[in-house]
């Protein structure tokens, strides 16, 4: 009798909203070796770039047209921009496929996601909480590297305006609201990534398959999007409109570009989170 009391006690109090809470799942991924190596090399770049520059001169003295990584030593603010812009097509790409493409089948390749389950966590609340952190690392990698070249870049070449290539400047405050907006329109274009990163992570036990196939299909799709013969067929693609943060480094700040692209990254992002958690819903978890 007394058993069966302890049982319902524990049946009535169970709540599957605070099983793998986003805490734990988060301490879990913070010491991974595959987040500190990550973020090491994220903010080690700026420190590459920076003697690239002092090897090399200013970018700008090799040639008369003036693109914005010729502004690169013009203060910190454009420091951070040029960091951002050699790194948005293929660097940024990688931490946000590792952090989500690693995060499911990482487990299942431990034979531990089944386990997870018998806890008992629900399936919809082990993703959940998985995507909630992938996603979350994957925005404070995006912060990192800015934030650490806007540190550099200011140390080496002065806190000053925002220097735009076409001609003009941006105010202190104006560059850090605009490198603010950067920032966010760069993590809603990655969405693709990650979608694509955790759904594959949800098929396969094997991390490297599902990280190495998201970065694979986010190289393909700037490969058809340099096919100009697509016409307008590229405006479906996510990496056409990779760039667009361009117009937030304008004199006036233009959002039409920003707009379409993160319409097109939400969508398939959407798509492509739903048939995560769908196909994991009916899964058999043998691992």
């Amino acid at each position: 009798m007394s058993t069966l009391t302890e049982e319902s006690a524990v049946a009535s109090g169970y709540r599957a909203g605070r099983t793998l809470p986003l805490r734990v799942e988060l301490v879990r991924q913070l010491k991974r070796r595959r987040t500190l190596v990550m973020g090491a090399i994220l903010a080690v770049l700026p420190f590459v770039l920076l003697i690239a520059f002092a090897v090399g001169g200013r970018p700008g003295e090799r040639n008369g047209q003036v693109t914005l990584l010729d502004t690169a030593t013009a203060s910190g603010a454009n420091f951070a921009a040029v960091n951002l812009f050699v790194s948005v097509g293929f660097l940024l790409v990688i931490p946000v496929a590792l952090f989500c493409g690693d995060t499911v089948a990482s487990e299942a390749g431990w034979s531990s996601l089944r386990y997870l389950l018998a806890a008992p966590v629900p399936r919809a609340r082990l993703l959940w909480s998985k995507l909630v952190v992938a996603l979350g690392l994957s925005l404070a990698a995006m912060i990192l590297l800015p934030l650490v070249a806007l540190a550099v870049g200011t140390a080496a070449y002065g806190w000053g305006p925002l220097q735009i290539p076409t001609g003009g400047a941006l105010d202190t405050t104006t560059a850090t609201q605009r490198l603010v907006i950067v920032i966010g329109y760069v993590f809603l274009s990655q969405l693709v990534t990650a979608g694509l990163a955790f759904w594959l992570s949800t098929k396969t036990d094997a991390p490297l398959g599902a990280v190495g196939g998201a970065v694979g299909l986010t190289i393909v799709g700037n490969v058809l999007d340099a096919v100009t013969a697509l016409g307008h067929w590229r405006d479906f693609l996510p990496a056409h409109w990779q760039f667009a943060w361009a117009d937030a480094v304008q004199p006036h700040l233009e959002w039409s570009g920003m707009i379409q692209g993160t319409a097109v990254s939400i969508t398939y992002a959407l798509v492509l989170f739903a048939l995560a958690f769908r196909g994991f819903a009916r899964k058999d978890i043998v691992s």
